[in-house]
């Protein structure tokens, strides 16, 4: 039995509650560029777990326990704790580049506001350093109920993304109407051809231009979809073309070459 079988559900709960506190859980950093100038505007924060026996796991063989079990509760706030420094040392730095953090549903419902909120000023954060991701189809599954938290999350400033959209049922008009700054087109969209699909993208992306929103390609592998999501106006792209989720020294490293 090879180790990798041996990582069993029940073994990774019983490791995920001490795994934040033994310093386990890592953030690792994807660069997000302008899509007309290759600029670096802004990183989005990527959990991931180095297990001390089984190596570095997966998030989506590890997060999906986490949210069953009540775990991702203190990896969540390890990730917000870690973005907003990130988001004020970046500030201090002078280095104009945004951060944003993937947030679970589960963690709103317990406190997650309060946390956001003490952390966020003890960091400093300044308005729009800080962005959290939550996919469509969390958004949707209880609009009022999001409305309510994700308006109390932009009286601090904080940007809202709508993640992987286009994996859900809802419609664009039904995400832009919400307390939003960003929509994010997931990879499978952004990866279809076909004159069809570059009617919807096309749609999509002025509509939501239109409602003062800005729209992130993720998944960009090739620069054939580059060359498609600049004629699509698309504002910023994230991939493997630009990036893989860097450490931070390493994705610190990058911006500064780009930089240079």
């Amino acid at each position: 039995m090879s180790s990798r079988t041996a990582l069993t559900a029940d073994r990774i709960a019983r490791d995920l509650e001490v795994a934040v506190e033994r310093g386990e859980i890592l953030a690792h950093y994807q660069p997000q560029v302008a899509t007309m100038t290759g600029r670096v505007v802004a990183v989005e924060a990527l959990c991931r777990w180095r297990h001390p026996e089984f190596g570095l796991i997966a998030p989506d063989v590890f997060v999906p326990v986490a949210e069953e079990t009540g775990s991702i509760h203190s990896i969540g706030r390890f990730m917000i704790e870690d973005g907003c420094r990130l988001a004020a040392d970046w500030e201090r730095a002078g280095l104009p580049v945004e951060v944003a953090v993937n947030v679970s549903a589960k963690q709103l419902a317990v406190d997650f506001f309060d946390h956001l909120g003490e952390t966020h000023a003890r960091e400093g954060v300044e308005p729009g350093r800080l962005t959290i991701e939550i996919t469509e189809s969390q958004m949707i599954a209880d609009v009022p109920a999001a409305v309510r938290e994700l308006e109390r999350v932009r009286s601090l400033g904080v940007g809202i993304s709508v993640d992987d959209f286009g994996t859900g049922h809802s419609t664009v008009e039904q995400v832009v109407a919400l307390p939003v700054t960003e929509l994010k087109i997931d990879q499978v969209i952004v990866r279809e051809v076909g004159p069809d699909s570059q009617r919807t993208l096309d749609a999509i992306v002025d509509l939501v231009h239109r409602r003062g929103l800005r729209v992130v390609a993720e998944g960009v592998e090739t620069e054939q979809q580059l060359e498609r999501m600049r004629r699509l106006r698309c504002d910023r792209v994230q991939g493997y073309l630009i990036s893989r989720p860097l450490p931070r020294h390493e994705v610190e490293d990058f911006i500064a070459e780009r930089i240079g």
